[in-house]
């Protein structure tokens, strides 16, 4: 089965995201999430996107997309922006918190933008957003440059193709590393999907990365993505000891 990415363009139709000398970033965002999702898709990716026009969407209905599609990978595109013009350059990759492979992936994206030319600034947490708090799987979103830098603008536009390429490159990377098994924590199996989602949420909401994934007709609700079996058995005993029962499996 193809690994899935839901492609996300952040803002849209009223809501233009930071603006700079008639500059729209949901417009810049857009482009950027067609042309991502075009490279991944040639590559043999299950892409998903959140939009393909210039529509509005809350950022809670962008998440639940994602977990509709039962995607593998989130990732949503914007433009950062400082209170000045030209105070601050670069590009940053956002995450809910820090572990499991989310931290690869945005590592990945941002050096590839790097090597394109933008000034890395590292990863950043962001507990307030919702397209990373409310995804049930490893989400980033990524700041590509300040809108309101005359130079991170110049080089959005004239390395586009590059910027795109560096982007999908990121994902894919992830995606190869992701594809070597790795430790799972099951605390939940469930026939109702419903019932599976629930357990997702309310879990999700204690800052695990949690994924559904239907195994032989039931729904299993995942903790975490681990390399290492003992750091896979220690969030273990901390989920057994918060009263869940868990199930430690391997799955790639």
């Amino acid at each position: 089965m193809a690994t899935r990415v839901v492609v996300d363009a952040g803002h849209g139709g009223w809501d233009n995201g930071a603006m700079f000398n008639g500059r729209k970033e949901k417009d810049d965002n857009l482009n950027l999430a067609l042309a991502v999702g075009d490279i991944l898709k040639n590559n043999g990716i299950d892409v998903v996107f959140t939009r393909t026009d210039d529509v509005y969407q809350s950022p809670n209905e962008k998440a639940r997309i994602a977990n509709r599609a039962n995607a593998d990978f989130f990732v949503s595109l914007h433009r950062n922006s400082s209170p000045e013009p030209n105070q601050y350059t670069g590009v940053q990759t956002l995450l809910y918190n820090d572990g499991d492979i989310k931290e690869v992936t945005a590592d990945n994206i941002n050096q590839q933008l790097e090597q394109v030319g933008f000034k890395n600034l590292g990863r950043g947490i962001r507990k307030d957003l919702a397209v990373l708090r409310g995804t049930r799987m490893p989400a980033v979103l990524v700041e590509t440059g300040f809108i309101n830098n005359e130079a991170d603008n110049k080089l959005f536009d004239q390395e586009f193709d590059n910027i795109a390429q560096g982007i999908a490159q990121g994902i894919l990377e992830t995606v190869e590393q992701k594809e070597t098994p790795t430790y799972r924590i099951q605390i939940g199996l469930f026939r109702n999907y419903d019932n599976a989602q629930r357990l997702a949420n309310r879990v999700s909401e204690m800052g695990y990365t949690v994924e559904i994934r239907e195994i032989n007709g039931y729904y299993a609700v995942l903790v975490g993505r681990f390399k290492e079996l003992d750091r896979a058995e220690r969030i273990q005993n901390v989920l057994r000891e918060d009263g869940f029962e868990t199930l430690l499996i391997a799955l790639n």
